[in-house]
């Protein structure tokens, strides 16, 4: 289910740079329209409102915004996994080693267990999916704390990646709300939309 709000915004404000990089730092990832995440998160909780979700998880920091707002709607509780440059090892800490796509080099994902607990149905919220290392990361760390990923809702998705194929063959269910098809330098093409 695309947003047609987000998709307008993004065509107004966001810039591709080239095929890998679209900026959206003026109401995403840098300056936040927190009216335009309000709307965000209703819209992942209308999309995921009978998935029987009990806490809402994302990684630091861009995916915080949407959320946050997601929680807010949805009236659960926001669990933020936090990004290391190399291992901490702290008691009650899960951590598992991500790829990122954006600095092109590997950083530690991590979580307390206390804030995520055996039988919770997670909905992870993030702010972009291209590969899918972040969110597979999550996922690991998620089923190693005993929970259950109920569904992956992603702000801007690159269907040109392999993120959303891959984790929609390993049985999640995906919902992006401004699904990309193809970018190139100042162009932007949405899933559906003819060349």
């Amino acid at each position: 289910m695309q947003m047609k709000l987000l998709e307008d915004r993004i065509r107004a404000e966001g810039r591709a740079m080239d095929e890998r990089v679209l900026l959206v730092d003026s109401f995403l990832n840098h300056q936040v329209d927190t009216e335009l995440m309000l709307e965000i998160g209703r819209e992942f909780k209308r999309l995921f409102a009978d998935s029987g979700i009990t806490r809402i998880v994302t990684v630091e920091s861009s995916g915080i915004a949407p959320a946050a707002m997601t929680a807010l709607e949805m009236g659960l509780p926001l669990v933020i996994m936090k990004k290391y440059p190399s291992p901490r090892n702290q008691e009650g800490t899960l951590e598992t080693e991500v790829f990122s796509f954006t600095k092109n080099s590997p950083y530690m994902l991590t979580i307390k267990t206390k804030y995520i607990t055996p039988g919770d149905r997670i909905l992870l919220i993030d702010d972009f999916l291209a590969n899918g290392e972040a969110a597979f990361g999550c996922i690991r760390l998620v089923e190693e704390a005993g929970a259950q990923i109920a569904g992956i809702g992603t702000v801007i998705c690159k269907s040109f990646q392999p993120g959303k194929k891959k984790l929609e063959e390993a049985g999640y269910r995906v919902e992006a709300l401004a699904d990309v098809a193809y970018m190139a330098k100042d162009v932007i093409r949405y899933v559906g939309e003819a060349e």
